[in-house]
C-alpha cells in the first residue's frame, strides 16, 4: 500500500455536499481515507469566479499513480465535471474554470512522477495557499520528501494566493 495525498476543491452547487460525495466515491474505489484536513474557503485561483471550498486528504491505496489518476478523473466525471483545465494555444498558460469537483494528486509516497498527464509532487503546491493550509494542518512542521522545508514554512513565503479558514 502507498500513501498518497489528494487535494479536493469545488465552487459550484452544494459545495459541502460535493466534497462529501467525492470522499464517499474515493472510499468506494481502491482508496482508504486515512485523514482529512479542515475545509477552507478561498477565492478562485487563476480566474475570477465564485469562492472555492478546499481540503486535503491522506489516503492509502494499492493503485499506481496513473491508476489513481484514472480513478479520480472517473469520480470527477461521475459527479458532472465536464472539462479539465485547458492551455491557451497562444500564451501557453492554463485557462481555469468553475468546477463541481477537482481532485488533484499532490503526493504519492515519496515518489516523483513526470509524465505528460501527471506530475507528482504537484508542481504548484508551493504557490497555492488553498493547498498549503490543508497540508500544513495535516503534516504540521514535518518536512515531507522530496521537499526541503515544511508546508507550514512554505506558507510564510509571499508567492502564494491567500485564502481564509472557515
Amino acid at each position: 500500500m502507498k500513501t498518497a495525498v489528494l487535494s479536493l476543491g469545488t465552487n459550484l452547487g452544494n459545495r459541502y455536499g460535493n466534497l462529501e460525495t467525492a470522499l464517499r466515491l474515493l472510499e468506494r474505489g481502491a482508496v482508504r481515507v486515512v485523514k482529512t484536513s479542515s475545509v477552507i474557503e478561498t477565492e478562485s485561483w487563476g480566474f475570477d469566479s465564485f469562492p472555492f471550498l478546499n481540503m486535503a486528504v491522506v489516503v492509502e491505496t494499492a493503485l499506481t499513480p496513473l491508476d489513481l489518476l484514472a480513478s479520480t478523473q472517473k469520480i470527477e466525471q461521475a459527479m458532472g465535471r465536464t472539462e479539465k483545465t485547458v492551455t491557451d494555444k497562444i500564451t501557453g498558460k492554463p485557462i481555469y474554470s468553475d468546477r463541481i469537483i477537482d481532485i488533484d494528486i499532490l503526493l504519492y509516497g515519496n515518489e516523483t512522477v513526470n509524465l505528460p498527464n501527471l506530475t507528482v509532487p504537484h508542481p504548484q503546491i508551493s504557490e497555492r495557499e488553498f493547498v498549503l493550509h490543508p497540508l500544513a494542518e495535516l503534516f504540521g512542521d514535518k518536512v515531507v520528501p522530496p521537499f526541503k522545508i515544511s508546508f507550514a514554512s512554505m506558507l510564510e513565503k509571499p508567492n502564494h494566493h491567500h485564502g481564509y479558514t472557515l
